[in-house]
């Protein structure tokens, strides 16, 4: 077989490239047995006065006695303080001395050498390690005390039951229905949702329910299809249509708020594509998009207006029709991130995949003004609200 001049070009490219990565392999094998040949040796060791310490470079590696294993990087611990106790002098095999901290973090869950030049002296600055928007607000003078990309809108899950809720109240004090109102719960859609595994929790089996009865079904349980329903009610019908006029009244509030960095597409915080399937996509961005610090301008309007909102938001459970309300505020009195001197009794929980755990916490330590937290997209929701309402109050911020 013939072979052209540009099988040919690449038959020997390839060949040369076989050659080259065979001989990469050993090169590769060869810096594998040097880089196990490498030891680190103990020189001299001094004892120090305990001192704080937190990290310079993120590329800063915690090892044990040794220097063989990892025990933690630097990176993985942001906002940590590092106490060290004993100045090590170490060396490299063929290389110079070199000055380690032996370090502990302050919790003590974590301990190993870490070399001088990635820490410098004084105690880590606060900070939230996993939320991605956060913000802490003092409610009386309404001014923010700390934040972290608190302007930056993102999606917030169930935490749009507050702005939903919110308009639910505004209408009863308007004269335009009470608690016992009666609300049209008969949608084929939104009894399909109340069954969803992933989205459902509250049942529909009646045709109509209470104002109050589907107010706590959506603060307390965080019900989708009681906060839509409710929101239909507010904006004078019971189907489709009137979630999408609903939904309007929620944006133009926002607006009267001057609240720039929120968008709302969802009377319940669930996104377009979960919505479609039970008939109540409305076409457009896929999720509310709101700041942290919009979220607790929203919180403040609601605690401020309707101050009795914070005593069904501490409800912890409850019975209605049947059925079991659970709240997943796990600050509350008993659960498992509670702490008494914060005296948390609200006030929302979130979560879907695009908003990750969301959670808008308050509460008010004495001799403190009360304060409103928000941590959008946490992995630690809990454990970090109660670091961040601990810093405020520690720092006398609020």
């Amino acid at each position: 077989m013939k072979i052209t001049k540009w099988l040919r070009a690449t038959v020997i490219a390839c060949a040369t490239a076989l050659t080259f990565g065979i001989g990469l392999g050993f090169v590769s094998q060869s810096a594998s047995v040097d880089a196990a040949a490498v030891k680190y040796t103990t020189v001299s060791t001094s004892t120090m006065k305990k001192a704080p310490y937190h990290k310079k470079s993120t590329t800063g590696v915690i090892w044990n006695a040794s220097h063989t294993k990892k025990v933690a990087t630097l990176k993985g611990y942001p906002y940590t303080t590092w106490y060290a106790t004993k100045k090590v002098v170490m060396k490299k095999t063929g290389g110079s001395n070199a000055l380690y901290y032996q370090v502990q973090n302050g919790s003590g869950t974590v301990s190993g050498y870490v070399w001088h030049n990635y820490v410098t002296p004084g105690k880590s600055p606060f900070g939230l390690k996993y939320a991605l928007g956060a913000v802490a607000l003092d409610v009386n003078t309404n001014g923010v005390v700390w934040s972290k990309s608190a302007n930056t809108p993102r999606p917030i899950a169930s935490i749009s039951k507050l702005m939903t809720l919110y308009l639910v109240r505004q209408k009863i004090s308007n004269g335009g229905g009470t608690w016992n109102s009666k609300v049209d719960t008969s949608n084929a859609g939104l009894k399909k949702l109340g069954k969803d595994k992933d989205f459902g929790g509250f049942k529909f089996t009646k045709n109509s329910y209470t104002v109050r009865d589907l107010y706590l079904a959506a603060l307390i349980e965080s019900s989708n299809n009681s906060a839509i329903a409710l929101g239909q009610w507010v904006a004078g019908g019971s189907t489709p249509a009137y979630n999408k006029k609903f939904i309007s009244m929620m944006n133009a509030q926002a607006k009267t708020w001057g609240l720039d960095n929120s968008s709302f597409v969802s009377a319940s915080g669930m996104e377009q594509n979960s919505l479609k399937p039970f008939g109540y996509s409305i076409g457009g961005a896929n999720a509310n998009m709101v700041s942290a610090a919009d979220v607790a301008q929203i919180a403040r309007h609601f605690i401020n207006d309707y101050y009795d909102v914070l005593t069904d938001a501490s409800v912890k459970s409850m019975s209605l029709d049947g059925q079991k309300l659970y709240n997943y505020n796990n600050m509350l009195p008993g659960r498992k991130y509670y702490q008494k001197s914060l005296n948390v009794d609200g006030l929302k929980t979130g979560y879907t995949f695009p908003a990750g755990y969301c959670f808008v916490g308050t509460g008010r330590k004495s001799g403190h003004d009360r304060i409103i937290t928000v941590v959008l997209h946490d992995e630690n929701e809990f454990t970090e609200t109660r670091s961040l309402m601990n810093y405020v109050y520690d720092k006398n911020l609020a």
